[in-house]
């Protein structure tokens, strides 16, 4: 018996997160590396950097669980030193250093978050989905400012950000879609609030932005759907990645990978009323 075609079936739809397309971008080996090889390799130790991050992520998220007289900046720095690791710091001293400085960081910037305006979400997962893709990914928080809901991703880096650093996100883009059809709202403010400087980066998106953002994002999946091969990208920056130690071109490309705690400011940099 002849096996019954499938003519007309929809294709299956690509399912990414923003981090999935964006590794993709960074580097196929990676992509590889990450997504597809079972076992994956073994990454290298963890970094001083995500770790402050990490920490600074989760007390925020937990500070709006707390009862609404106890949101508190003491509170928020007492959350941060319940949610530290030690992970990829040089020493002890270092490790203690940078909790002090990222609890202060916290702590100064709840200084200036009203603790009664609710956001109407944090930590939540979003999702969406166009004709090729289901994107879904994690937002920090959700904001409702009365007429439109704002997607706010929290940065910790000591990278200076600016206004098009919001503009050109993918993942803020995709966030704010995803957020339309999770909340049944509208969506098309982004901002990234850099803790370290206290700096508000915003962007309103047009619909036409989004939809430039959606096209790529479609055109990033289409080239991995398509991919036989996953090169490496080599680049100084190679030096940053979990997995350099098991790619022998990221190896010659960076000189080998950095120290774990690399990623953070030699000097720390003093946390004032004007960089508010």
């Amino acid at each position: 018996m002849e096996q019954l075609g499938l003519e007309g079936m929809p294709a299956r739809l690509f399912s990414c997160t923003p981090s999935r397309l964006t590794t993709w971008l960074d580097c196929p080996r990676r992509y590889r590396f990450t997504y597809l090889d079972r076992p994956a390799p073994a990454k290298g130790p963890g970094w001083a950097h995500n770790s402050v991050g990490a920490a600074a992520h989760l007390a925020l998220a937990r500070w709006w669980d707390l009862p609404l007289p106890r949101r508190t900046p003491s509170a928020a720095r007492g959350l941060l030193h319940d949610a530290w690791s030690t992970d990829g710091f040089s020493d002890g001293g270092q490790a203690d250093r940078w909790k002090g400085y990222t609890g202060d960081m916290v702590a100064r910037y709840v200084e200036e978050v009203d603790p009664e305006h609710e956001p109407r979400g944090i930590e939540r997962t979003v999702a969406f989905k166009t004709a090729t893709l289901a994107v879904s990914g994690r937002i920090d928080r959700v904001d409702d400012r009365g007429h439109e809901l704002v997607v706010v991703d929290y940065k910790t880096g000591r990278s200076v950000l600016s206004e098009d650093d919001a503009r050109g996100s993918l993942a803020l883009a995709l966030y704010a879609l995803g957020v339309r059809r999770t909340f049944r709202g509208g969506c098309t403010v982004v901002e990234l609030h850099h803790l370290p400087t206290g700096t508000v980066h915003r962007w309103e998106h047009s619909e036409e932005s989004l939809q430039r953002h959606v096209g790529r994002a479609e055109a990033i999946a289409a080239e991995i759907s398509a991919a036989t091969d996953y090169p490496a990208r080599p680049s100084t920056l190679c030096g940053w990645c979990d997995f350099v130690r098991v790619c022998p071109t990221g190896m010659a490309a960076s000189g080998g990978p950095h120290k774990p705690w690399a990623g953070l400011a030699e000097e720390l940099a003093p946390l004032d009323d004007e960089a508010a």
